[in-house]
């Protein structure tokens, strides 16, 4: 579904990935592990052609390196960063409905979806979005990219600063995505979700692949997780 080969990426002249490789596959949950700067999301941003990058891409037998943001976009990739980029100045509704792509017919997923996995996004759904809480706010842009009817989504960093039970669920949403069929590239540092949830697990040192696996090897790893994972 989703393969990198030798994908390097620059920030200028700050060489920041070297040589990355791995694939996704249809309906997979993939974590992305690392110490903060070890380049995991300079990797999702060059996936999603945000960062100027070299190597290959090639998603559904295309070749996507080069293409603008929204051309991969509309490919089926989604990607929810780390920052969240909601509108706040829009309702919730109204930010869901700027998720969608063209008519929104014909998608997996839709607004009653999305306010039955998060009711609270439903008690919101007038309110502007910049009022909202930290937890709502990550709900609300976890939503809003998959109102787009992505195949893979990218999240970067969804548990960042949410209380244990927002947490949580963060991990039964994702959970509903593979089950209808959506593949996940998880980017976290809290081990123990990205563990429970996942398929299989990389580990990301000094812009490089370290460690691939399941979860079951990397816990039994613990040279790659004294090495790579413990602060």
């Amino acid at each position: 579904m989703l393969t990198v080969h030798n994908l390097h990426a620059f920030y200028g002249k700050s060489h920041v990935l070297h040589g990355v490789r791995f694939e996704i596959q249809p309906g997979e949950i993939v974590a992305l592990l690392g110490r903060n700067g070890s380049g995991r999301s300079t990797t999702a941003k060059a996936i999603m052609g945000l960062v100027d990058c070299q190597g290959s891409i090639v998603w559904k037998g295309q070749e996507i390196v080069g293409k603008q943001a929204y051309q991969i976009a509309h490919l089926g990739l989604g990607y929810v960063p780390e920052n969240r980029d909601i509108f706040p100045t829009l309702t919730v509704q109204q930010n869901l409905l700027l998720g969608q792509k063209g008519s929104g017919k014909g998608s997996r997923w839709s607004f009653d979806d999305m306010y039955a996995m998060f009711p609270r996004l439903r008690e919101r759904q007038h309110t502007q979005a910049g009022v909202l809480s930290g937890g709502e706010q990550q709900m609300l842009t976890l939503c809003r990219t998959l109102m787009g009817d992505p195949d893979l989504i990218i999240i970067d960093e969804p548990t960042e600063g949410l209380a244990p039970k927002i947490v949580e669920l963060v991990g039964q949403y994702l959970q509903t995505l593979k089950a209808r069929g959506v593949s996940v590239l998880l980017i976290e540092q809290k081990l123990t979700i990205a563990m429970a949830i996942s398929d299989r697990v990389m580990v990301m040192g000094h812009g490089s692949i370290v460690f691939q696996g399941t979860p079951g090897s990397l816990r039994a790893d613990s040279y790659t997780q004294k090495e790579w994972l413990q602060v």
